[in-house]
């Protein structure tokens, strides 16, 4: 690890099979606490090249418990850490995209700076997440979508929970979160709270393979807001809608305020899925959601916000949630 740190200091960068070695090492605590957390020091200081990033990541996939399933998939998050207070938009965008036939693998966790992650609200509202590949393939089959909770898939990150506590800031493992889906999901709508990191994601998915859509609030979201524009990115384009695009007007931060408390946000959730949620809640649900309904359908973003539109006023997206819980409480 001296070596290693010596380089980052050096300003130098690692290459692949260095970046992959050192966090295979890290995740099994071949280092010392204290090295461990300089070196995850080291990387706030710049963000990891791509060889860097694909390193780090091939070696968490390559110790996580992973499930294949017969049909593409693709994830719906956002990385966090906007500090917007939104309510659980990537979370319901994705049961209405399941409503709307679309195979979504939801990777996520609890909240690490919101007052509610996917994993608290899902888990408030009376669904016990799981590992167990029956239910999971059972959930994606009869339901369209699959939660996949990161600790439950990645227990060599457990190693390195106490240390990241301890440090208390965000680190580099944060931002491979939205990166390292179980399902290996061929596509991906990933919102970014900066453009820096959207380019490392780009970057990462191209050379991987993966079809993906980067969303990015132009007032700092890392999602569409429709308070604001959005730049969507692409793999070869970019392109910036305003909220009209999505058939909405401007909304005011505090239509999408996702509540003081987990049980505050459960209800939001609650309320919007059932389609009791108010003008501004649906319409950016729905636009989430249509950025990946097209995406995965190859639409464009005029039919995909119709299907989106569909699922959560027809509540097959309520539909989805429903028979989800009762799979994976059975």
């Amino acid at each position: 690890m001296k070596t290693i740190l010596q380089k980052i200091y050096e300003e130098a960068v690692l290459s692949y099979d260095q970046a992959y070695d050192t966090m295979s090492a890290i995740t099994a605590l071949r280092f010392s606490n204290e090295e461990i957390a300089a070196f995850l020091s080291a990387f706030n200081m710049r963000m990891p090249t791509t060889d860097e990033f694909k390193g780090f990541r091939q070696a968490i996939l390559d110790k996580a418990i992973t499930i294949r399933f017969s049909q593409p998939t693709i994830d719906v998050c956002g990385t966090g850490g906007d500090g917007k207070n939104t309510f659980n938009i990537s979370t319901l965008a994705a049961f209405i995209a399941a409503g709307a036939g679309v195979y979504v693998a939801k990777h996520g966790n609890y909240a690490a700076s919101s007052v509610s992650g996917s994993s608290n609200v899902l888990e408030n509202l009376g669904i016990q997440l799981t590992n167990q590949q029956d239910k999971i393939i059972e959930g994606l089959e009869e339901c369209k979508i699959a939660i996949l909770h990161a600790p439950y898939f990645h227990p060599s990150l457990k190693n390195v929970a106490p240390i990241r506590k301890a440090i208390g800031v965000k680190t580099v493992f944060n931002l491979l979160g939205p990166v390292v889906n179980p399902m290996l999901p061929e596509f991906q709508m990933t919102g970014v709270a900066n453009l820096k990191i959207a380019q490392l994601y780009r970057d990462l998915l191209r050379e991987v393979g993966v079809g993906f859509a980067l969303v990015h609030g132009l007032e700092g979201y890392d999602e569409v807001s429709l308070t604001c524009s959005t730049k969507i990115i692409y793999k070869d384009i970019d392109i910036e809608l305003d909220p009209s695009s999505f058939g909405s007007r401007t909304l005011q931060q505090n239509e999408i305020f996702g509540g003081e408390t987990p049980q505050e946000a459960a209800n939001i959730f609650m309320n919007i899925i059932s389609g009791k949620g108010t003008e501004a809640q649906n319409n950016v649900v729905c636009a989430n959601a249509s950025i990946a309904i097209a995406l995965y359908k190859k639409l464009d973003l005029k039919s995909a916000l119709q299907e989106a539109r569909e699922s959560l006023a027809q509540l097959a997206a309520l539909d989805s949630f429903e028979k989800l819980k009762s799979i994976y409480n059975a």
